[in-house]
């Protein structure tokens, strides 16, 4: 199993189909487990992915609109009937914050987890600060309030065997090195940690869904390695996805071609649509030449090698 991965738990928008359940997305990133917008229905799609409670340490919410919110009551009383031990952090927009609330207590079950809320409340907040990650949100445009999230490892460095063996340095002086950022050497004195490797950019993802074009759809599409993002219309109902706050498949293939994205995931389709093709059709047409997945229901999208 990748160690970094997206598990695609529902890929419709307002209404499911017979093939497309409501919203749902765990992003494993190393050990951890970021469950984006559970819908409807994200509780049993879990259980056909092999997705546990306890592969869940955040809870990113964009909106408080059913299709993504729906599934927060299922989710949470299954983390607590599970007993999962971690805290489970919760992400959403201050102002639904009455909506969570409301999800959360249902109904009547024995709560065994802990269940940390942190409300998003303002432009460009930092919500975790790295390492091993920083995750941060963005004020996106929708007729309620709306956030996009983005992900980012910091840089590090990639070890050259070469320039190690040419100073003789090997074992647990590797470790050493990495850790310290400089080790003593008999008969090289003192090799610092660039002088044995290179740069290794971090990698970076980003999850944006119901938005019109805004600035923040391009500030969290910057440089990513994995882009999830929704494409609910096709370009033909542009004016009625201006309208109701969404965007098309070919704004969504401009968006990511203009941010250099390596891999482009499109979702939240709507029902009127049966067809997947014409939106990859429509995003290659707006410029973006690379890897582009038009999700399925319990997908499993490796994220792209390191560069």
């Amino acid at each position: 199993m990748s160690a970094r991965e997206l598990v695609v738990l529902g890929t419709a928008s307002q209404v499911p189909t017979r093939h497309r359940n409501h919203n749902g997305y765990l992003l494993r990133w190393d050990g951890e487990g970021i469950l984006f917008d559970p819908g409807e229905g994200t509780q049993r799609q879990m259980l056909l992915a092999g997705v546990a409670a306890h592969d869940i340490n955040r809870i990113c919410i964009t909106h408080f609109h059913g299709d993504h919110s729906l599934g927060v009551a299922g989710v949470i009383q299954r983390i607590n009937l599970d007993r999962v031990p971690h805290p489970v952090t919760a992400h959403f927009p201050a102002s639904g914050e009455r909506f969570f609330g409301r999800l959360r207590y249902s109904t009547a079950y024995h709560e065994r987890a802990r269940i940390v809320e942190r409300p998003v409340g303002g432009e460009g907040e930092v919500l975790v600060e790295g390492p091993p990650f920083t995750l941060e949100a963005r004020l996106l445009s929708h007729p309620v309030e709306a956030y996009g999230y983005r992900l980012t490892e910091p840089d590090g460095h990639r070890m050259l065997p070469e320039r190690l063996a040419a100073y003789g340095i090997g074992g647990a002086d590797i470790g050493r090195l990495q850790r310290d950022g400089a080790l003593e050497v008999a008969g090289h004195g003192t090799v610092a940690l660039g002088q044995v490797s290179e740069a290794r950019r971090g990698q970076r993802f980003a999850f944006v869904m119901d938005t019109r074009m805004c600035e923040g759809v391009h500030a969290l599409a910057e440089g990513c390695d994995l882009l999830v993002i929704e494409s609910t219309f096709l370009d033909e109902a542009a004016d009625i996805a201006e309208e109701h706050g969404h965007l098309t498949a070919g704004q969504a293939g401009r968006v990511a071609a203009e941010a250099g994205v390596r891999h482009l995931v499109l979702t939240h389709f709507s029902q009127r649509y049966a067809e997947p093709a014409d939106f990859e059709r429509q995003a290659r047409a707006a410029g973006f030449d690379g890897e582009l997945t038009i999700a399925r229901d319990l997908d499993r999208i490796p994220f792209p090698k390191r560069i």
